[in-house]
């Protein structure tokens, strides 16, 4: 079962509800060591002092803050915790706002909160007026000493804390060139809109995430099993990639009549080669909450 990152709870207004937060998600990524081609020994980083040279014991180490050039502010781990104790067990909300209103750019890392001990009536309490309302609750919360602005969400019978960017954290458009609502400018016709339309339609279907899969972690893993299987242990020579050819002038109609064609013939969302095919189908569309 999952370890929970810490136990406190919710507060809005004069109500207050136990809750545990656990993490909402399980990374899945292919960790690597670097090796030493030579003996295929492991390489390893020293902590180093850059005057002395000498290495230097994890109990030595403290953060410092670099205020001027070589000039820093030294804190310790328990420094940083004292400044965040006040706050690090509560997520309290400071206003509610429409759900669709936050822009998908700012969601950034799921939570699960569950209730603590008699906090079951407050819970639902909660989670219901946020689903009837379509509403997202906009709180700050401490999690592992650092501060991060976040949004109460109901999903199904849960609630979910989902960390959110602050908006300096985020570029702005007006860095990139990105082409404008004037479709004459693009050449860009209704017919062609309405037959991008129509395939968009002709591959619609229910959003189910299990019919997905990281395919690089997939086929990498298939590379290191085989290796395994016949003993190697030096890597595999991989030919240069191929060039791709100059981009030419595409005829947006023929190929939008092609791919709509290809849908109607299939029947269902297409699905790129390779894809893996359920076992079995859903019958029944899930609702989301909120």
């Amino acid at each position: 079962m999952a370890r929970p990152i810490w136990k406190g709870h919710i507060s809005f207004g004069l109500v207050n509800v136990p809750v545990v937060l656990f993490s909402a998600e399980q990374r899945a990524d292919i960790s690597f060591h670097l090796i030493d081609s030579r003996n295929s020994a492991r390489v390893r980083y020293e902590r180093v002092n850059e005057e002395t040279g000498q290495e230097v014991p994890w109990d030595k180490i403290v953060k410092g803050y670099e205020y001027s050039d070589n000039n820093y502010v030294l804190l310790s781990e328990d420094e940083l915790q004292h400044v965040a104790v006040e706050m690090t067990r509560t997520i309290e909300i400071e206003q509610f706002v429409d759900l669709p209103d936050i822009d998908v750019r700012f969601f950034e890392k799921p939570y699960f909160l569950v209730p603590g001990t008699k906090g079951e009536k407050g819970y639902v309490l909660l989670r219901e007026a946020l689903a009837k309302t379509g509403k997202a609750g906009i709180a700050r919360v401490v999690i592992r000493a650092r501060q991060h602005l976040a949004a109460l969400l109901p999903h199904g019978d849960a609630l979910v804390l989902e960390l959110l960017r602050f908006s300096q954290e985020l570029r702005d458009l007006s860095e990139h060139e990105i082409p404008g609502k004037d479709l004459k400018e693009y050449k860009v016709s209704k017919q062609e809109i309405d037959l991008a339309m129509k395939l968009v339609e002709g591959m619609t279907g229910d959003w189910d995430p299990g019919e997905f899969e990281d395919e690089y972690r997939a086929a990498l893993m298939k590379m290191v099993q085989k290796k395994i299987d016949s003993g190697e242990t030096e890597p595999i020579e991989v030919g240069e990639p191929e060039t791709q050819a100059s981009p030419q002038t595409i005829n947006f109609m023929d190929v939008l009549k092609q791919s709509v064609a290809h849908a109607s013939k299939q029947g269902r969302p297409t699905k790129r080669a390779g894809a893996k095919t359920p076992a079995r189908r859903r019958t029944t569309k899930k609702k989301r909450a909120g």
